[in-house]
């Protein structure tokens, strides 16, 4: 159940359209914006008057505060504080947490509710201004999609260079870095949680119809981009510590590589065409080829020529190996074309009765990873 409706492209001027996203460790595709909705006239013979009055409270103060912010979401300069001493992404995320417990009482146990009040937001990625559903699924979808952003836009703040104390170049900090790590992890947890748990709960009809933003696509995208730029970081911390061991290095080389080479999989035939998803779609391009070219962590495996065995001189066939002679071993041809490995010492008396040549097999091998 639930209705759709879709406003063309060209009917308003809500969309934020980007211009110079400026500097960009951590690509955001904007903010998808929530539009007032009237509980109130949806609800209001269904639920307490309390519980309707404190939903619209909730969701005002997140329409407010993300029409604020979505304009500035690309600025590169740290969010200023607030009167309560955060940060204004800090409280918009604060406002969905409080406002998602009080939203997910109306499917709870499949409670006929969540086809009462029409939701609308509006798109980024899609070619539709906006859309509008009669279904509380899309809006819990919309809500953690939002939250995904958000903590990607903070992760984005924490990686910018920054100038230091000392007035050398630009850098990140560690404390900074490793905070990062924990907002990639908690961001793709939102997402794994929208594309595992609430996806599903929607018709297949309304799936198909969802904007471009909350495809499934694009959200495995958005969840393998925070985790491959969470390895990412990780993989730097390694190189910088002497501790870290080779094997570890590798393990997350190839990692970031995987999550990456998964982004792209997922959004390679999506349609997005505008300017946002345009340029979501070469920032994970971009990090992918990145992180294939980053330098080798392989060091050489030498492979080790397994003892010989008895040979017989009559049939030439088997393979000598007294076990006492040493590296390096020949590849001897027989008579019936079969290449017989022997050890130097024992080579000698086969050459001075057959004149066949002598071949060195390649005793290092580079392994790939």
């Amino acid at each position: 159940m639930g209705c759709l409706v879709s406003t063309p492209k060209d009917s308003g001027g809500n969309r934020r359209r980007p211009g110079n996203i400026g500097e960009v460790s951590v690509y955001v595709p904007g903010l998808r914006i929530p539009k007032s909705v009237d509980f109130f006239q949806s609800l209001g013979g269904h639920l307490s008057k309390t519980l309707v009055e404190r939903l619209t409270a909730l969701r005002t103060r997140i329409v407010v505060m993300a029409g604020q912010e979505a304009p500035t979401i690309t600025r590169t300069r740290r969010k200023t504080a607030t009167q309560h001493g955060g940060s204004t992404l800090a409280d918009l995320h604060q406002a969905l947490e409080d406002y998602l417990p009080v939203l997910l009482g109306l499917v709870t146990d499949g409670s006929q509710l969540q086809y009462k009040v029409q939701f609308i937001w509006v798109n980024q990625e899609d070619d539709a201004e906006e859309t509008a559903m009669f279904n509380a699924w899309y809006e819990v979808l919309s809500v953690l999609h939002l939250m995904a952003m958000l903590l990607l836009s903070q992760a984005n703040l924490l990686l910018l260079p920054r100038t230091s104390a000392d007035g050398y170049q630009p850098k990140v900090s560690e404390e900074s870095r490793r905070a990062s790590i924990d907002i990639f992890l908690k961001a793709a947890g939102y997402l794994d949680c929208a594309v595992r748990h609430v996806l599903p709960q929607l018709p297949s009809e309304l799936r198909r119809n969802l904007p471009v933003d909350l495809a499934e696509g694009v959200l495995r995208a958005l969840c393998l981009q925070a985790l491959g730029q969470g390895v990412d970081i990780q993989l730097g911390m390694a190189i910088d510590s002497t501790k870290a061991t080779l094997a570890v290095k590798r393990r997350l080389a190839c990692e970031m590589v995987k999550y990456w080479q998964q982004a792209q999989d997922n959004v390679m035939n999506l349609p997005l065409s505008n300017g946002w998803g345009e340029k979501h779609r070469l920032f994970i391009k971009w990090k992918y080829i990145e992180a294939k070219s980053q330098p080798s962590l392989t060091a050489p495996t030498i492979k080790k020529p397994s003892l010989c065995q008895p040979f017989d001189q009559k049939t030439a066939t088997g393979s000598c190996a007294c076990g006492t002679h040493a590296p390096p071993y020949f590849f001897y041809p027989t008579p019936t074309r079969r290449r017989v490995r022997v050890c130097g010492p024992r080579l000698q008396p086969l050459l001075s009765s057959v004149n066949l040549p002598i071949v060195h097999p390649p005793t290092v091998v580079l392994s790939p990873y």
